[in-house]
C-alpha cells in the first residue's frame, strides 16, 4: 500500500501571549500565503506562499558574507551600504540567512511538520488553561494550506487544546466544511459589502466570502463546532471606513446570519507595518494614512450596532485622541 508523506506547512511565525486573536491568552500561528491581496495588509510578508528573505538594516555589520553565499547572486550592496535584494532572482533558499552572523538576513517562512509544531504550541498550555485561551491559526490564510491546517487542528483537538481559525473566507466551501468541526472559535473577516469595491481593495469580489459566512453560520447552528463565531471588519481610511459599508454589512449579518454571530468587532487601521514593506522592497499605498479618530470609531460602531441591535458590537485598536488644550493628537486604545 502506498504511504503518503505527512503534510508539511510553511509557517511565518508563532506569536505567543497574544490577546487579540480570540479569547484569553493565545499562541497565534501565522501561515504563509493568502487568497486576497488587500492594499492595507498589515502582514505583507504573509501574502506570498513561498519563503522570502528580508534584510534588517539595523542588525547588519557589513561583513558581506551573504553576498558571497547567495547561489543566485541576487544580493548586491548599494553605494550607501544597503543590501539590495533582486526579488526576481531570489529563490528564498535561506542560504544568506544561514551564514549571516548578526541575523540581519532573515528567512520568512519555515517548514514544519504537524507533530513538531503541535509540540511547540503545547508548551504554552498553562497560559491557555488559566485564561481560557488556546491556539489561533492565522495568516495570510491558513486554510490555503488545507491538508496541513486540518491535520494540525485535529492534533490540537487530540491534545485538548482549544483552537481558533482566523479566515478571510476566500476558500472553497468544502475546505471550510472540512475545517469547521475542529474549530472552537471562528474569526471571520467581513471587509466590504460592495462586490466591486471589494475587488478593488482586495483583488477579489466578495461572493464566495459572503456565501461561506452563511455556510459557517448554518454550521454553527446545526453542529457542536464552532462554538463561537466572531466577525471582524477592518476600518481602513478611504476604503471600508464608511457608514454605508457598515450599514450594508450589518444588514447582511442580520438578514443572512441570523443570531449565529456572537460578536462583531471593528478593528481600527494602524500603520505599524510600514517598515515591513520597506524591508520587502514594496511600496505601501497607506503609508501616509493616519490612525482613525476615536470619535470616528465610536460613530461607526454606533452605525453597525443600529443594524444589528441584538449583537454585541465593539471596536478595538489604537486611535487618535485630540488634545483640547493644545490641539495636539494623542493615542488611545479601544475596547
Amino acid at each position: 500500500m502506498t504511504r503518503h508523506p505527512a503534510p508539511q506547512g510553511t509557517i511565518l511565525e508563532i506569536q505567543r501571549m497574544s490577546t487579540e486573536d480570540g479569547p484569553g491568552i493565545r499562541s497565534t500561528v501565522f501561515f504563509k500565503g493568502c487568497s486576497l491581496s488587500c492594499g492595507w495588509c498589515h502582514n505583507p510578508e504573509s501574502i506570498r506562499p513561498e519563503p522570502q528573505i528580508q534584510w534588517l538594516k539595523t542588525a547588519c555589520i557589513g561583513c558581506r558574507l551573504c553576498l558571497d553565499a547567495c547561489p543566485q547572486k541576487a544580493l548586491t550592496r548599494a553605494a550607501n551600504g544597503d543590501i539590495v535584494i533582486d526579488r526576481k532572482l531570489c529563490l528564498g533558499c535561506g542560504t544568506c540567512a544561514e551564514v549571516c552572523p548578526s541575523a540581519a538576513m532573515e528567512l520568512l517562512g519555515k517548514k514544519w511538520t504537524v507533530s513538531a509544531l503541535a509540540d511547540e504550541l503545547v508548551k504554552d498550555r498553562a497560559f491557555f488553561e488559566t485564561s481560557g485561551g488556546g491556539v489561533t491559526l492565522s495568516g495570510g490564510e491558513a486554510a490555503l494550506q488545507h491538508d496541513f491546517c486540518l491535520a494540525l487542528l485535529r492534533e490540537l483537538r487530540a491534545r485538548d487544546i482549544a483552537t481558533a481559525l482566523d479566515t478571510c473566507g476566500q476558500l472553497s466551501a468544502k475546505a471550510l466544511t472540512d475545517l469547521l468541526p475542529y474549530v472552537d472559535v471562528l474569526l471571520y473577516d467581513l471587509k466590504e459589502i460592495d462586490p466591486q469595491k471589494h475587488r478593488a481593495f482586495t483583488g477579489r469580489d466578495n461572493e464566495k466570502i459572503l456565501a461561506n459566512a452563511v455556510l459557517a453560520a448554518r454550521f454553527k447552528k446545526e453542529r457542536p463546532y464552532p462554538k463561537t463565531l466572531w466577525l471582524r471588519t477592518p476600518i481602513i481610511p478611504e476604503a471600508t471606513d464608511t457608514a454605508d459599508n457598515l450599514r450594508g454589512l450589518g444588514d447582511f449579518i442580520r438578514e443572512r446570519l441570523g443570531n449565529a454571530a456572537d460578536r462583531w468587532e471593528l478593528c481600527a487601521f494602524n500603520n505599524l507595518c510600514r517598515d515591513k514593506y520597506l524591508r520587502l522592497g514594496l511600496d505601501w499605498p497607506y503609508a501616509g494614512k493616519s490612525l482613525p479618530e476615536k470619535s470616528q470609531m465610536e460613530e461607526l460602531a454606533a452605525v453597525a450596532q443600529s443594524r444589528v441591535p441584538s449583537l454585541a458590537v465593539s471596536w478595538s485598536g489604537s486611535v487618535r485622541l485630540a488634545d483640547r488644550a493644545g490641539g495636539k493628537n494623542k493615542t488611545a486604545r479601544g475596547c
